[in-house]
């Protein structure tokens, strides 16, 4: 589909609307508007920015769909209709593309959609538990207290995200400051010993014969490296967006050493407040199973929940068919079943969650403090390594007289 930008008279309440909407051509475009209430008045063909830059420039992060979520669920909790708290909400968001989606859900609401399913229309933006949630809070006449919930889902998310993000930031740093300090040295001082041997008319040890090498080759093909290396980048991602290449990399992720653990406990802390979440708002077991299945981020995860939920429409109990599955880890399964037994399966749920994502914590804690020392010991042996190939042959020099 294509996207335009339209001027047009809102029929209803006869006020100028500026916004975009997609469609197959400029014609279904003003067939949409009209259908919606509305007056074309000026539609044209957005003019496409570069993918990168339209996602930097129209980027809606977590904190503006928290804000947007409380603000809508705060303003229905007092009273006012759903319309009129939209464009509230609208008025006071800052971000251009939050407030173009908002105001096309305007346009849907006030053409009799239901607000789920103008959510609906926005996947990039409200995902399918998001979209979920507003679905069961209309069902149930509790809209506001399922955007409540859906804001803490968000925050919870966020909050987990930025302490893995954040425990990686130090290692990224530190390989990134080894492999500046390598080219610096690979370009400068290594050439200038072995420019300093040849005038000697002296042999290189074998170390740094192999520093020299690499160094010419560094120094002569660096932009051919460069290609190679982006290239490279280019065709992982590339594989790794097929479905080969993500299940590939969905299990390395679960089974890479040191990390594996976190990203497990990260995927059963998502499940389990996911679950929680829909399930405590009213949604049936086996549709929060299929939204679970797209919310946890992982393949492999799942399947395993894919293949428990088609057990349960079997008739088994979901703690007996989540046991059975792999990467599904056993606290889960016992919990739910405490749950099954006591008629409170979200409760367990919710608490299996907030084991889990204090789980997160201290194993976020326990690899920082692991990777420490790793990086320590690999620093010295680059540094060893430099000096070996560097100072050695000076060293040897002097000792041979050939330097006075």
């Amino acid at each position: 589909m294509l996207e335009y930008a339209y001027t047009a008279r809102d029929t209803a309440s006869n006020k100028q609307i500026r916004s975009t909407v997609k469609a197959e051509s400029e014609k279904a475009a003003a067939k949409l508007l009209m259908d919606q209430g509305m007056v074309p008045l000026k539609i044209e063909k957005t003019v496409e920015r570069s993918s990168i830059v339209s996602k930097l420039m129209n980027r809606i992060s977590t904190k503006d769909k928290v804000v947007f979520t409380r603000q809508l669920a705060t303003l229905i909790n007092a009273g006012l209709p759903l319309a009129q708290s939209l464009h509230t909400v609208q008025a006071q968001t800052a971000n251009k593309r939050l407030q173009a989606i908002t105001q096309d859900i305007i346009i849907s609401v006030e053409g009799g959609t239901a607000l789920s399913v103008a959510f609906a229309k926005h996947p990039s933006v409200f995902n399918d538990v998001f979209v979920a949630l507003v679905a069961a809070g209309e069902a149930s006449g509790t809209l506001d207290k399922a955007l409540e919930r859906i804001a803490n889902q968000q925050e919870k998310d966020a909050e987990i995200m930025s302490k893995i993000r954040g425990a990686m930031i130090y290692p990224l740093i530190v390989t990134f400051v080894m492999v500046a300090v390598i080219i610096f040295m690979l370009m400068t001082v290594v050439p200038q010993v072995g420019r300093l041997y040849k005038d000697l008319h002296q042999e290189l040890p074998l170390l740094t014969q192999v520093m020299v090498a690499l160094s010419d080759v560094v120094q002569r093909f660096w932009w051919l490296i460069l290609i190679i290396a982006g290239f490279a980048i280019y065709m992982l991602r590339s594989w790794i967006r097929t479905d080969s290449g993500r299940r590939a990399f969905d299990g390395f992720k679960l089974n890479v050493p040191l990390f594996g653990v976190l990203f497990r406990k990260l995927y059963m802390a998502r499940f389990a407040r996911t679950a929680e979440t829909l399930m405590n708002s009213g949604v049936p077991m086996l549709e929060t199973l299929a939204i679970t299945q797209r919310a946890v981020n992982n393949t492999l995860i799942a399947d395993a929940i894919k293949r428990s939920a088609d057990k349960v429409k079997g008739g088994k109990a979901l703690s007996t068919a989540l046991k059975s599955e792999d990467y599904i880890m056993p606290l889960v399964p016992q919990m739910i079943n405490i749950g099954e037994q006591a008629g409170g399966i979200d409760a367990m749920l919710g608490k299996a969650a907030t084991f889990y994502e204090n789980e997160l914590d201290q194993t976020i804690r326990a690899i920082s403090t692991l990777i420490e020392p790793i990086l320590m010991v690999m620093l010295a042996i680059m540094a060893g390594l430099i000096i070996g190939a560097v100072l050695w042959p000076i060293y040897g020099l002097v000792s041979s007289g050939a330097i006075r």
